[in-house]
């Protein structure tokens, strides 16, 4: 009899780590960022069980240049992050595009439809597919992230390119059915050979290394077809002249509109985001009138497909982002509305009759950051500080009950920025920045404040831990040494806390200061040790 299959259920993060311990993944880097935490998170637990290493890097292109001197050494290598970080690793990553690693390299970005945990901007990061010009593969289900996760190594071990893979916060943190196959016995220790043709990167031969990598895309395209990808979904009876394509979470919407307003359209599921799979899209669209295009967030897939129907099919309409704004994420609500004015049909949306008590963030119960922001409301006239705010739990501050924060933009921006501030005015500035944050981004910010001369006050929230992602390790050196080795010359370690009085006075007194100055606040979260806790849990066993 045959043994039955397992299903686990998973988090599409998770699903995305068992696809790649299932290809023998050796080498695992990351930096935490919600939505795609969960990755790093569950390697962390779980490495000395499949014997993978892994490390939480300072930043982003750490983590990918890490990660990248792995898979030039022979080992099968991932790198997760989420999409702002997929911008911090750019400087890398394009070059990275041009060179041929020795081993299969997966990249993984979480995009943040919505803003729910990345709350400056939103992003479509499948643009970057026209400058990496890498294969990109977009799931929409755990049991997808699973298997999308082993085709990238595939992949990326036949063409000896990095692949990457797309995710949003919906398919990232969505718990489905996954079927669990063979985990592989990882190679964990390579050797780099030299080889100029392989890793170079310095004119003319870079010139050369983009012809090379250009001339992949056919080829990667071909080789797609053969892969149970990019599937046409016929439904019984279905309609000959209109049809609908759409890819990632976006295909699960419209199976559900589909049912509400029964209807019977013909769908391309286009998972392989670059190279687009053209001959599906020409023979989907060649006997059509019209298309709906149903994409999260920019017309990416859209604006190639309109240029496509000029030769295919002239007369094809094309309805997408005309119906559907780029402004926040897809939910089964929008894209029935939408399919409904595609059909003709008649469709709203009931508006729910529940009134709920809107509520802001606020910290933790016991966080030392209200002993912090109580501190400097006290020390100071908000209305006459500028405060810079920056990415951690501390972004909190921009809310009541304190309202402390003016300006936010990334990791490690409030230096800088209150740096630029103080260099055109007379005003007084604080910059906020964590422990972590301040390891990520800020110390450049810190030297070039020093040696510009200007003098901002920063404020360190130092609680040894990356909290907001989920109590992940940060490197365990002591901020105030990086900052007296920058040039900072008033420094001040406190517990914010237990010497609040004295937080209150040393704010008061280094405002005044015709240097840059920092304090450094040290107390511990009181919630750090929750990922420690977890170490050695394994999701994948029954």
């Amino acid at each position: 009899m045959a043994q039955s299959k397992k299903i686990l259920p998973l988090l599409g993060n998770e699903a995305v780590v068992l696809g790649a311990l299932e290809s023998g993944v050796g080498f695992v880097s990351t930096y935490s960022g919600t939505p795609a935490s969960e990755i790093g998170n569950t390697f962390y637990r779980i490495k000395d069980i499949y014997n993978v290493r892994f490390e939480f890097s300072t930043n982003e292109i750490v983590a990918l240049e890490a990660g990248i001197g792995a898979a030039y050494s022979g080992v099968k290598t991932l790198v997760a992050f989420k999409h702002f970080g997929l911008n911090v690793s750019m400087d890398a990553f394009i070059p990275l595009s041009y060179t041929w690693p020795r081993a299969g390299m997966v990249i993984v970005f979480a995009d943040d439809p919505n803003c729910y945990s990345s709350a400056q901007s939103e992003q479509d990061s499948r643009i970057y597919k026209d400058l990496l010009h890498l294969p990109m593969l977009e799931p929409g289900t755990p049991q997808q992230a699973k298997d999308f996760t082993k085709l990238a190594f595939e992949i990326s071990e036949k063409f000896e390119k990095p692949v990457v893979i797309r995710m949003v916060g919906r398919v990232s943190l969505q718990t489905g059915p996954v079927i669990k196959g063979k985990i592989k016995r990882p190679k964990t220790t390579g050797k780099f050979i030299k080889s100029r043709e392989r890793f170079n990167t310095m004119p003319p031969d870079v010139l050369e290394q983009k012809r090379k990598l250009l001339k992949l895309k056919q080829p990667i395209r071909k080789y797609l077809q053969t892969k149970n990808i990019n599937p046409i979904i016929y439904p019984r009876g279905y309609s000959k002249k209109s049809g609908i394509i759409t890819s990632g979470i976006g295909f699960q919407y419209t199976k559900e509109a589909q049912v509400t307003l029964n209807s019977r359209l013909p769908v391309l599921r286009i998972d392989s985001i670059y190279p687009l799979p053209v001959e599906k899209i020409n023979q989907f669209i060649k006997d059509k009138s019209k298309v709906l295009i149903i994409e999260e967030g920019e017309g990416v897939i859209e604006k190639e497909i309109k240029v496509l129907s000029k030769e295919i099919n002239p007369k094809l309409r094309i309805f997408g982002k005309d119906l559907i704004e780029p402004v926040g994420e897809l939910n089964p609500d929008k894209v029935t509305l939408v399919l409904s004015k595609f059909l003709g049909k008649k469709y709203s949306i009931k508006e729910s009759s529940l009134k709920l008590t809107r509520r802001t963030p606020r910290f933790c119960p016991g966080c030392p950051y209200w002993s912090i922001f109580g501190a400097i409301k006290q020390a100071v006239n908000p209305e006459k500080v500028v405060f810079c705010g920056n990415i951690g739990c501390y972004m909190m501050g921009y809310f009541p009950p304190f309202e402390m924060t003016d300006t936010l933009l990334c990791m490690g921006d409030s230096i800088s920025v209150a740096h630029g501030i103080k260099k055109v005015s007379k005003q007084k500035v604080i910059a906020f920045i964590g422990d972590s944050t301040f390891l990520h981004a800020g110390i450049p910010g810190v030297i070039n404040a020093c040696y510009n001369k200007s003098n901002p006050l920063i404020i360190v929230f130092d609680n040894n831990v990356v909290a907001m992602t989920g109590h992940q390790p940060r490197p365990t050196v002591k901020v105030e040494n990086i900052l007296s080795a920058a040039g900072v010359k008033n420094i001040e370690v406190l517990d914010p806390v237990t010497e609040n009085e004295k937080l209150k006075q040393t704010i008061k007194q280094f405002l005044n200061k015709s240097e840059i100055s920092a304090i450094v606040c040290r107390h511990p979260c009181l919630y750090a040790n929750s990922l420690e806790r977890k170490v050695g849990q394994s999701p994948f066993k029954l």
